[in-house]
């Protein structure tokens, strides 16, 4: 039976449920072992070959090689877990969050302080769906 999922058409967002949590799991378990300094140090040392090590897609492979966090989200990966990449590489919240704007590290911490972004008027969501 397939479940009403009525926030997978909020635009620009990716929703972390039970199913992405399913499809990400070695993906954020990948993560996770990040905490761990000789665990970094492999990775940063082979990144392929520690990748190789977790039963990942190729594509999570492929997007974490490449740091592309919104490949990485729609593919499973939950922020927090991510965060454990970006910190591994010495990168900021805020700084890995401006590449998944698009926008510089000043631009979206601006944007931020001014408040956030403006939300879409073509949300489809109405109360109560």
């Amino acid at each position: 039976m397939a479940i009403n999922k009525p926030y997978k058409e909020v635009p620009g967002t990716t929703i972390f449920d039970a199913d992405m949590a399913r499809l990400g799991f070695h993906l954020n378990q990948f993560c996770m072992s990040l905490m761990k300094a000789p665990n970094r140090e492999r990775f940063k040392a082979g990144q392929k070959a520690y990748l190789d090590e977790w039963p990942m897609s190729e594509a999570q492979k492929e997007a974490v090689i490449a740091r592309d966090y919104n490949k990485m989200m729609s593919l499973g990966g939950n922020i927090y877990f991510l965060a454990k990449i970006f910190s591994s590489d010495g990168i900021s919240f805020q700084a890995a969050a401006s590449t998944m704007t698009g926008m510089t590290q000043d631009e979206y911490a601006q944007m931020m302080l001014s408040g956030g972004r403006v939300p879409d008027s073509s949300n489809t969501l109405k109360k109560g769906s």
